[in-house]
């Protein structure tokens, strides 16, 4: 269906892509991965025209149709539900506008007096309706209130605005518009950032259904797993293509790399053996016509190349801090509800020293609220909610943290400032840790992109020491290779944690309790994520017995 040959995209600072070459054939799912800034985003730009490659060529066969979900939610918040879906039928809105405009004119009394002008206007209506039909106008409020359960809106939730829902709601509006364009290829950028669980697993179940090609930009690695039989990995502006999912595309770009450096190795100890050799008898009088000739075999031999050294990726290593008591947080018989909706009747939870604790649910039932309220950011209608009397200090990480920082303010700046008394090494160094080397460092904070402003709002966040965090959505705009790193600081993280989170990969890794937010209620189930998953459908067997 499309194949890049040779792709590359300069701009005046930067090379972002060099030589890209893949394909995708109909009905393929692809996962693009690379870290953050390797030109994903770029290549769909490409595609969809909204950018210009600066060589190389792009075959499309057959003129396709390309739908395209951006990272930044295409939604006008003053719109209804229903009125924001159907925009995506834009050819049926623009016939719709054009035959009420006939209606308009014939119900006008001069039209009904000049027959023959009225009689256009009838051949008019007739044509466009005509049209309508054929563009499927007549099918457009069904296939519209046919997905709204899909995304999880009720019928009497079409005519409210847009706007009067939260992100993941928005997020949902957008992915219905994509999906009522009907393309032949689908377009997705990170495009679970923003679903609860509930809606990731139909995403990913509608997404598997469907007879078109899709590729996906996603830092989830369950959902290009479950989804994608093609992974594109792209690394310093080129791309290389495994034919497998995306645990499949780990285990063999090691296993490349680690084959590559063996026969690099063993070529390079080669000629070293033969260099000696050629150096050794060159002016010998008996030897010297066998050194020419392994001179001229060694110059025809086909070089392996060097393995490609990592890119640092940022560290995050929460400082040390003392120990807290035994008990962190109890929350006993909380009751709160936002304008009609009740988020919790009588909850309770209690949290020991040590415990990680992932919290699910889907959007608006209450995550967000549950960690302001233990902030003491919003007070709770009824109930206690106190922190453990020995020694407790929190950190708080909110969703939208990496928006509230200064767009102004240079990156080594804003460090500086919140530690004055931190040497410029020092500052570099911490800073290193994060992905911010050499002159990055003097960035315009308005110059970074999601991942690199996420990673900074994370090392504002971690520059204090404690031993309770509360981690709303950290993983958002971060690339995998950074997600790893934090798994693995939280792994070897001393306190207690309060993590909210859609990415299932990460929560498996470092959640030792699930608590679920359910009818209001806080359910607690004493494993990690794979234990909650398999008790969930245990449940849900015994509800449908």
């Amino acid at each position: 269906m499309i194949r890049f040959e040779s792709v590359s995209k300069i701009y005046s600072t930067d090379v972002v892509l060099k030589n890209i070459n893949w394909e995708i054939k109909k009905g393929e799912k692809v996962g693009l991965v690379g870290s953050n800034g390797a030109g994903k985003s770029t290549q769909f730009k490409i595609l969809i025209g909204e950018e210009d490659q600066t060589s190389g060529t792009i075959i499309k066969e057959g003129n396709p149709k390309i739908a395209h979900l951006k990272q930044e939610l295409d939604c006008n918040l003053k719109c209804s539900v229903r009125e924001e879906l159907e925009s995506s039928f834009k050819d049926i809105q623009i016939v719709a506008i054009k035959l009420l405009e006939i209606e308009n004119k014939m119900k006008s009394l001069e039209v009904k007096k000049n027959s023959n002008e009225l009689e256009e206007l009838v051949n008019q209506l007739s044509k466009y309706q005509a049209k309508f039909e054929a563009l499927g106008g007549y099918k457009m409020q069904s296939d519209v209130e046919k997905i709204l359960p899909k995304l999880g809106f009720s019928i009497e939730d079409a005519d409210k605005l847009v706007g009067n829902f939260s992100g993941g709601w928005q997020m949902k509006v957008a992915l219905g518009k994509i999906i009522l364009q009907k393309p032949d290829l689908l377009l997705l950028d990170e495009p679970t950032n923003h679903l609860d669980l509930d809606t990731i697993f139909w995403l990913e179940e509608y997404l598997s259904s469907l007879n078109i090609a899709i590729i996906i930009i996603s830092h989830d690695r369950y959902f290009l797993d479950k989804l994608c039989k093609k992974i594109i990995f792209i690394d310093r502006g080129l791309s290389e293509t495994y034919n497998g999912n995306y645990s499949f595309f780990v285990e063999q770009k090691s296993l490349n790399e680690e084959s590559q450096n063996k026969a690099y190795q063993l070529q390079q100890k080669e000629i070293e053996i033969q260099k000696k050799y050629i150096d050794r008898f060159r002016a010998s009088a008996t030897r010297s016509s066998q050194a020419k000739s392994r001179e001229k075999q060694l110059k025809k031999i086909a070089k392996i190349d060097a393995p490609i050294a990592k890119s640092k990726s940022p560290a995050f290593n929460f400082p040390d801090c003392p120990r807290s008591g035994k008990l962190v947080l109890k929350i006993k018989n909380l009751s709160h509800s936002y304008e009609d909706k009740i988020i919790f009747l009588d909850a309770n939870l209690n949290i020991s020293s040590g415990e990680k604790i992932a919290i699910l649910g889907p959007n608006g039932c209450g995550k967000s609220t549950l960690l302001k309220i233990i902030m003491k950011k919003i007070s709770p209608e009824i109930g206690e909610i106190n922190l453990g009397k020995h020694n407790i200090i929190t950190s708080y990480y909110e969703q939208n943290q990496a928006e509230a920082l200064s767009l102004e303010e240079r990156v080594i700046d804003l460090i500086c400032n919140k530690s004055p008394e931190w040497s410029q090494k020092k500052i570099r160094t911490f800073l290193g840790g994060f992905g911010f080397q050499n002159e990055s460092v003097f960035k315009y904070i308005k110059q970074l992109s999601g991942g690199e402003k996420a990673r900074l709002a994370l090392a504002i966040m971690i520059m204090d020491p404690s031993n309770f965090l509360l981690l709303d959505e950290p993983t958002n705009h971060l690339d995998l290779q950074s997600k790893e790193n934090l798994e693995l600081a939280i792994k070897n993280y001393k306190g207690s944690l309060l993590i909210i989170s859609h990415d299932r990969y990460f929560i498996s890794k470092v959640a030792n309790r699930i608590v679920e937010i359910k009818d209001s209620k806080l359910f607690s189930y004493n494993g990690n994520y794979e234990y909650f998953l398999e008790k969930r459908k245990k449940n849900n067997k015994k509800i449908s017995n």
